[in-house]
């Protein structure tokens, strides 16, 4: 056993290997659209102004760019390992190569908690913002049906039904959920184009006056962080969900030439908007009215356009819709990957052959993440998404450079430039970051990874598949 945790999985490029009954409809138009879906959302809506108020100020738009810059190694890499092993995806599968069983299982585990936390999240978020929509219309739902009890609710009624909504949406299959999420791309975009119409003829350059009020970097005495930096660590949840794109693996039509497409547009074109949102947002109004919840809508709302406040809104909404679709589909095929290889009950692996997806990962996953929803405030725990994608693409930066080294000769339809380079920039650009999260979090952190262990070694390393 002791040998076996360290064990690699081959390397296979024929997609024949991860072939298990799921229909490979995915071009890479549509999986540029799926990153696109998973990381416009929260960020470019909320984290916005809620970054320049607390944290960055008018310099929030740095804190984009740096995150973005990591992102931007940490999504080469990605696009390197895709190209080269193909197959099945996802920082898991990759590790699995890579690094052997143990390191694979651990990432594994925090994707896990990553995707699973962030959609219960993203779903309390958008309980709000639909109510607030049918408070608008007069038929508003009464406090006890949209906070949970311990916020004096009986059920956050909205977060709980939308993720059953998104269920029997990936129940059906892949092709509708993806066509779905292109229209609802569609909208948000639009959303945002309204506001860039806007704002860039409503400027007042004063208002980005100081500029960079809190510095680079400050800690508080209650424990927060302030300045561009902290900021960066925050906003960087804006760009959670690129590396969902790997997980469309084998459902990909070519996934070895589509996979590096999606990954890379749906980041660049997702990082040109949220420079170019967050600098307008602090040009159109001073940083310190912006601590909201809609600082977008708000913003919008103070310079008299109602209606373009309103139509910004519909955009939160699909926002915030598509950011769960994606990454609850996510979630369900690195659960798939994980039971395949014996790390999970194989009771999770079996394939629905009418619908061709996982039904059985899909509605567990479903309940229990609607439950979680609807009956405890996720705040709190959302920062636990950042500091485990964080990890995740540090070791997915290591596995370029640790492939590159064991498998010097292995077919690299895409190769990152510069040798080591860029890896190396992705490992500490994002480790940086992680450094700049709150104590608290790391703690919380590291007690979810001691879990895992004990679950590994008393499940998992008994039924893998991999030792057999």
């Amino acid at each position: 056993m002791t040998l076996s945790i360290f064990r690699t999985k081959p390397i296979s490029t024929d997609d024949t290997v991860c072939d298990t009954g799921l229909k490979r409809c995915l071009s890479a138009f549509d999986l540029t659209l799926l990153g696109v879906g998973a990381i416009i959302g929260t960020g470019i809506f909320v984290l916005t102004g809620i970054a320049a108020a607390n944290q960055a100020g008018p310099a929030v738009v740095l804190s984009f760019v740096i995150s973005g810059f990591a992102c931007a190694f940490a999504a080469l890499a990605y696009a390197e390992l895709a190209a080269a092993v193909g197959g099945c995806g996802s920082a898991y599968g990759y590790s699995y190569v890579a690094f052997g069983e143990i390191v694979a299982w651990m990432i594994g585990w925090i994707l896990l908690l990553e995707y699973s936390v962030a959609i219960a999240a993203v779903a309390t978020g958008w309980a709000g913002y639909f109510n607030n929509a049918l408070a608008a219309m007069g038929v508003g739902l009464p406090d006890m049906l949209t906070k949970s009890p311990e916020l004096g609710g009986i059920v956050n009624l909205p977060a709980a039904a939308i993720i059953l909504i998104l269920m029997g949406m990936l129940i059906i299959g892949v092709r509708q959920s993806a066509q779905f999420n292109t229209a609802m791309v569609f909208v948000k975009v639009s959303a945002i184009a309204i506001f860039v119409g806007i704002a860039a003829f409503n400027v007042d350059p004063a208002n980005w006056q100081p500029f960079m009020p809190y510095g680079w970097f400050n800690t508080l005495p209650d424990g927060k962080t302030t300045g561009v930096l902290a900021g960066a660590s925050l906003v960087f949840f804006a760009y959670v969900g690129f590396d969902a794109v790997s997980t469309a693996a084998e459902e990909a039509k070519d996934p070895q030439r589509d996979l590096p497409i999606g990954i890379i547009a749906s980041l660049v074109f997702c990082t040109v908007i949220y420079i170019v949102v967050s600098g307008l947002l602090t040009g159109i109004v001073p940083y310190t009215e912006l601590g909201v919840s809609s600082p977008v809508a708000h913003a919008l709302q103070l310079l008299g356009f109602n209606w373009a406040s309103a139509l910004v809104a519909t955009g939160v909404i699909a926002g915030l819709t598509t950011v769960m679709l994606v990454l609850y589909y996510a979630l369900t095929r690195i659960i798939l990957s994980m039971s395949r290889d014996g790390l999970l009950s194989p009771f999770l692996s079996k394939i629905d052959t009418e619908r061709k997806t996982p039904v059985r990962v899909i509605v567990i996953t479903g309940i229990i993440m609607s439950l979680a929803a609807g009956m405890f405030p996720l705040g709190a725990l959302a920062e636990l998404v950042n500091i485990g994608t964080l990890a995740a693409f540090v070791l997915v930066c290591l596995g370029v450079i640790v492939l590159r080294i064991r498998h010097p000769d292995l077919p690299r339809p895409f190769k990152n430039p510069f040798g080591h380079l860029f890896p190396i920039l992705g490992m500490i650009s994002c480790a940086g970051l992680m450094a700049f999260l709150p104590a608290q979090t790391w703690l919380r952190f590291i007690a979810w990874l001691v879990l895992g262990v004990i679950v590994y070694f008393t499940y998992s390393v008994r039924h893998s598949k991999l030792a057999q």
